[in-house]
């Protein structure tokens, strides 16, 4: 079975390599990425280890993760190191959006619901993964990322290839006014409850949100994927009520 979900508009440059892991009964904590969350370091290592061999042909030689903060922190990795992968002390600090031009450095982020953005450059060569909770949608991270890899890279939003990975859907993410309240301007993305309470669409407002910066709305793929509705294949925090387990999404360029 295929280890990765892979999006068909990123795999169609084969100089950008992605996957998003899903959850694998055939491995240890069912094939968990995470190492915050308190499941075996050794374990957890084995399970990136496993990931780190798909990639080998490809001449990767590098993954970093960050230290995810729910912030709107954009970091542009210029060195070719690994940081994060084996221990959470080398990890990129207070961070939840990366970026490079480097080749053979793959870009990581870990979900169980929030949304999971990669972004590919193919005229300037630079990739992008961000971490997009209500918080960083809310502060626009991917906007800002975008930002940055037009300050750093020269890269222009119409060039951007897109795909939203699976998150948690608006048919299983029911919020209360408070987070609502932040997502008012762009109604498309809430259904009032009789409850008083919202169902929040997520990816769509990070789609939006990728549209409003200048990515033609025909290079963004959604994965229409939900993590609660799939939880069976991917991890989902909601509907398992606090699990440990995370999934990874990745995004390097081949060397």
């Amino acid at each position: 079975m295929e280890p990765f979900f892979r999006f068909e508009n990123l795999g169609q440059h084969a100089e950008c390599l992605h996957g998003v892991t899903m959850k694998n009964a055939a491995h240890p904590l069912s094939f968990s990425m995470a190492l915050h969350t308190g499941e075996p370091k050794e374990t957890v290592v084995a399970n990136r280890k496993t990931v780190e061999r798909l990639f080998e042909k490809t001449q990767i030689c590098h993954f970093v993760l960050a230290n995810q903060t729910h912030s709107d922190h954009v970091h542009v990795v210029k060195e070719p190191e690994t940081k994060g992968w084996e221990n959470l002390e080398s990890a990129v600090s207070d961070c939840d959006a990366l970026v490079t031009s480097l080749k053979g450095v793959m870009l990581g982020i870990l979900t169980a619901d929030c949304v999971p953005v990669l972004l590919f450059d193919p005229q300037k060569e630079v990739v992008a993964a961000v971490h997009a909770g209500w918080k960083g949608t809310k502060s626009n991270i991917v906007t800002k990322t975008i930002q940055t890899m037009q300050c750093e890279f020269g890269t222009k939003p119409e060039n951007i290839i897109a795909g939203i990975a699976p998150s948690i859907g608006q048919c299983c993410y029911e919020v209360d006014e408070d987070v609502a309240s932040h997502f008012c301007k762009i109604p498309e993305v809430l259904k009032a409850k009789k409850n008083g309470k919202y169902m929040l669409d997520l990816p769509l407002a990070n789609k939006m949100q990728l549209m409003d910066a200048g990515v033609p709305q025909a290079q963004i793929e959604l994965s229409g994927i939900c993590t609660a509705c799939d939880n069976d294949i991917y991890f989902s925090y909601r509907k398992e009520q606090g699990c440990r387990g995370r999934f990874m999404s990745l995004i390097g360029l081949e060397r």
